[in-house]
């Protein structure tokens, strides 16, 4: 099983926000938004602190699917 971020980058254009400035609402590194870029595992704190600028829940920006199913940017 692999993580993808998919919802999240669909919540990000359903509210007009782009990847540089979530990085600035969450202070985020660039690597850290690398890794969500490429469906890589991040920390629940780096979850957390998105959910907590976008007032949402975790399964509002990240799911669990099956390995066949994840490809960068899915």
């Amino acid at each position: 099983m692999k993580i993808s971020y998919k919802k999240l980058w669909i919540e990000l254009i359903n509210r007009d926000i782009k990847k540089s400035d979530l990085r600035k609402l969450t202070g985020l590194s660039a690597g850290t938004i690398t890794k969500l870029n490429k469906n890589e595992p991040v920390s629940v704190a780096v979850l957390l602190s998105i959910c907590e600028v976008l007032q949402c829940d975790i399964g509002d920006i990240c799911s669990v699917v099956s390995e066949g199913n994840v490809t960068e940017n899915n």
